[in-house]
């Protein structure tokens, strides 16, 4: 289990958004290489990393709905 000074450390990353968005987006399509995923972790926010998932799942299932009424409308 992490301590509170490694939370509090991993908190102060400053990877930018475009990185952050590019590795949720990896992840979302199941494909990312060890070396990539373990530079991302070195660099990301994981709270950033959290935020962009959850607001790109959002989107995704916000797509899929307008997707499925406009081809049954």
């Amino acid at each position: 289990m992490a301590s509170i000074d490694e939370l509090k450390q991993a908190t102060q990353r400053k990877g930018s958004l475009r990185q952050t968005i590019g590795a949720v987006l990896w992840s979302f399509f199941g494909v990312r290489r060890g070396a990539a995923h373990d530079q991302d972790m070195a660099k990301l926010n994981p709270v950033h990393v959290v935020l962009v998932g959850v607001a790109a799942g959002v989107m995704f299932v916000a797509g899929l709905v307008v997707l499925v009424r406009t081809i049954v409308a």
